[in-house]
């Protein structure tokens, strides 16, 4: 265990339940601006042994728990119990995580089957910037719930089926007889070409609405014209992927049309349990606390009168598909903020019909908008919403000019290398480091500075380590092997922040909020700026200088970790 504090909480568990007579009793260590730690338990244990909370504390201290672990303990307040780690205890730490592949992360217990539902495009439209929280917050919490050991099920539930895919479908027969078309060029450019033609021509409207009888009928051309549609969609969002550097594949796909088949089935679930009601010739549900703006009973409709499902319907077949199919234990939304109401009530009427019973639990990661300047949605200049593909690939070509700026010596594959991980680690990381609740201003100067909290300084910061190595022309690998002695309150700072990792990766699990671990890997590389700046290294002595190689060596391995698990890349020279 690396943990400082999970570590004494360990060392006082025993000591705490033989001062509660046996009888389990919580440490409470936690962080403090006063000291390394702070204990908290003494005062709720002393309130179940009625003792004096101040004379409890005392009598921890003395019964020499703490002598292994801390420099000094001090009882502070009515009873909190302030701990000054030793700098042998913590060198010792140091030499836990950094033989430890996860760096001192502790496998979750219990490991658990979490479902992740995001990122969700529409088929036959360009991904815009309205899919960049979803996707880069998404990945962001599947690359760490699988870091801590629980299996990640990524699904991508694009928008594939429905009435618009008549009039789709018709446009692409009018525009490709042979059906020999691979793609359709601009798919916002198709999509609104099919409008107008619907609007136009009356005959071109029944046309699609007939498409669409036989697109539910599963009839063969219709399918097969369907599929191109949905191929063609899928290499646009590939492409948009592998340029954001996300998880998603082609296996992740999960459209509304695979769902179809169980529509039936939820209505037919929701009638044998008594929830379903007619309301206005639709079939709803009723859950309890919703309500409209007249106070009225708020209904979830299932079902639309002319027969037809929709979203409530799709989404409560979800939670049994991935409950019931896939045993999942945990279901995340990563959907805005906007969706909020709808979930709410949909996870409502899974647990009434006991689709989604304790300890299984849906959770919606909400998150906020993306705005422009002007304070409103971020769009393009001509006022439509911005290309997904059009923002990586400026925010490379923003990248590459800064690059060459500030090292002009770098070759151009090096610099194009570099120029990539710095502009989208930027963009993520503008994303991620905004707490997801809300909204935030897209602003270039900020995301693309090297300096603050920003992609660009904590990624400099990682490579100006690594060139130390370079500098002392000795191997990062072997500098893993060399003791490390803290003797300055800088590298004192440097170690409590490299093994404050598993406790940040914790903070982010609690809300599922990467921000914190945003915060996390900024404090850290500020702690290494302060380290650097006061603690000379290639200029120490050989016994001072391996110390504090290995100390910066350590930094940097669980710099670019954070970094890996919000999905950007580390880069080595920049």
């Amino acid at each position: 265990m690396s943990d400082p504090l999970a570590t004494l909480n360990a060392l006082l568990e025993p000591v705490f339940a033989e001062l509660a007579g046996g009888a389990p009793a919580d440490p409470t260590v936690r962080p403090s601006d006063r000291a390394d730690a702070q204990i908290n338990g003494a005062l709720p244990l002393a309130k179940r042994v009625g003792a004096n909370p101040r004379e409890l504390a005392d009598r921890i201290i003395a019964s020499g728990v703490l002598d292994e672990v801390a420099a000094g303990a001090e009882v502070a307040g009515p009873g909190f119990i302030n701990v000054t780690f030793s700098p042998d205890f913590l060198s010792t730490q140091l030499d836990v995580a950094r033989r430890d592949d996860g760096l001192g992360l502790a496998a979750a217990e219990p490991a658990k089957t979490v479902v992740v539902d995001y990122s969700a495009p529409n088929v036959a439209k360009e991904m815009h910037v309205g899919h960049l929280r979803t996707t880069v917050i998404g990945d962001a919490l599947v690359r760490i719930l699988e870091a801590v050991g629980h299996e990640v099920i990524r699904e991508n539930h694009i928008g594939d089926w429905g009435t618009p895919f008549g009039m789709l479908i018709e446009h692409l027969r009018d525009i490709d007889e042979d059906g020999t078309a691979t793609d359709v060029g601009d798919l916002d450019e198709f999509y609104k070409q099919a409008r107008v033609a619907f609007d136009a021509s009356e005959e071109f409207q029944e046309r699609s609405r007939q498409r669409v009888v036989k697109l539910q009928a599963h009839e063969a051309e219709t399918l097969e014209r369907w599929q191109e549609l949905v191929d063609i969609s899928t290499r646009h969002f590939n492409r948009v992927y592998d340029r954001l550097g996300v998880l998603l594949t082609d296996a992740d796909l999960m459209g509304e049309s695979r769902y179809q088949p169980l529509m039936p089935d939820v209505i037919e679930r929701l009638d044998e349990v008594g929830l379903l009601e007619q309301s206005d010739g639709a079939d709803v549900v009723f859950p309890p606390g919703f309500e409209n703006r007249d106070g009225d009973p708020l209904p979830l409709i299932v079902q639309k009168g002319t027969g037809g499902f929709n979203y409530a319907t799709s989404d409560l077949a979800c939670i049994i598909d991935r409950t019931e199919r896939l045993g999942a234990d945990l279901l995340l939304y990563v959907v805005d903020a906007g969706q909020a109401q709808h979930f709410q009530m949909v996870y409502a009427v899974a647990e009434l019909a006991g689709w989604l019973a304790p300890p299984t639990e849906a959770v919606h990661v909400q998150f906020g908008v993306v705005l422009g300047e002007d304070r409103r949605r971020l769009r393009s200049r001509s006022g439509e919403p911005v290309k997904f593909i059009d923002l990586l690939d400026e925010a490379v070509e923003r990248a590459a000019a800064a690059i060459a700026e500030r090292n002009p010596d770098l070759d151009d594959e090096a610099r194009s290398k570099v120029a990539n991980a710095v502009g989208i680690g930027a963009v993520k990381y503008a994303e991620l480091s905004t707490d997801r609740v809300k909204d935030y201003v897209f602003d270039w100067d900020r995301l693309l500075a090297f300096d603050g909290n920003t992609a660009p300084y904590l990624q400099y910061a990682h490579a100006r380590i690594c060139s130390l190595f370079r500098r002392a022309e000795v191997e990062r690998a072997d500098a893993s092997a060399w003791p490390i002695t803290l003797v300055e309150d800088a590298e004192r700072d440097l170690a409590l922040q490299i093994l404050a990792f598993p406790t940040a990766v914790e903070s982010v699990l609690e809300s599922y909020s990467p921000h914190k671990l945003c915060n996390y890997a900024y404090d850290l590389a500020t702690a290494f700026t302060s380290f650097y700046e006061k603690c000379p290294i290639l200029r120490s002595e050989e016994d001072v200088k391996r110390s504090r190689l290995a100390l910066a060596d350590l930094t940097a391995r669980v710099l670019a970790t954070a970094l890996d698990l919000l999905g950007i890349e580390a880069p080595e020279r920049m």
